[in-house]
């Protein structure tokens, strides 16, 4: 094996299952634009020599998590969705289209144990429909489910509007103020956030502060890894959020 962290492949989860299915429908290949070329780990998506599987954390949260992915973003390296599901146990991963639905999809929406929250600027919503804030479990007995439309803007506009299997759900609309770091795709906008950010924001809301610091560095070490490897440069393993992901590590079992 090759590269300071370089691991085994870690088990296939929700956003890495569409993206093998999806693979196996092209016709031809996908190429990614803008980032390092050459062989790519299978676990993370980045070189070899910069591989992050080693730091793939994992945290248990009280919500889930549910990816709908525009066509393409499983097969591109930069997408982040991938990120939050390495951490959050409770992800889901369902292609968006707009003709059919996946009946996986709508039996997770119909689940009792989830109240599902549509993510989105609240002034796309119906009046009376965005709310922002999450509901106590004490009080709905249910556990947040946060419905993430993982995709360029231009597409996640389309798909909230032509996605009416969501229009009896609140919309949860984020009031952050803090700047995008993402630097791997840019926006026109400063306070559109990539997938990542926007669940780490959803999971500080409701009050998976580990998990949400957790996926904030991650990010962070993430981005740094890929833009690393995009320049032919080392990995500084000791950055800020290398050393950040190290101290929020679940501590081993006693004994």
């Amino acid at each position: 094996m090759r590269g300071a962290l370089m691991a085994q492949d870690p088990t296939p989860h929700a956003v890495a299952r569409l993206r093998a299915a999806r693979l196996a429908r092209s016709v031809k290949p996908f190429l990614a634009r803008g980032g390092p070329r050459g062989e790519r780990c299978a676990g993370c998506r980045l070189r070899p020599s910069h591989c992050l599987c080693a730091l793939r954390p994992t945290q248990p949260t009280r919500a889930g998590v549910c990816l709908l992915m525009a066509d393409t973003e499983p097969l591109k390296p930069s997408n982040t969705g991938w990120l939050v599901a390495d951490v959050v146990q409770d992800s889901f991963a369902f292609g968006w289209a707009r003709t059919e639905v996946d009946p996986g999809l709508l039996a997770l929406l119909a689940d009792p144990q989830w109240q599902p929250y549509v993510v989105f600027p609240g002034e796309y919503a119906a009046e009376g429909r965005a709310v922002h804030a999450v509901a106590p479990a004490a009080q709905s007995g249910r556990r947040p489910l946060y419905v993430l439309l993982d995709a360029t803007w231009s597409e996640a506009r389309k798909m909230f509007r032509k996605s009416p299997y969501l229009d009896r759900f609140p919309v949860l609309s984020l009031l952050a103020e803090q700047v995008s770091r993402y630097q791997l795709r840019r926006s026109t906008r400063g306070d559109h956030f990539c997938t990542a950010e926007v669940a780490a924001l959803c999971l500080e809301l409701g009050g998976d502060t580990r998990a949400a610091q957790t996926l904030e560095a991650y990010f962070d070490a993430f981005t740094h890894h890929y833009l690393q490897a995009k320049h032919q440069l080392p990995p500084d393993l000791d950055s800020a959020a290398h050393r950040q992901l190290r101290a929020l590590r679940p501590a081993a079992p006693a004994g």
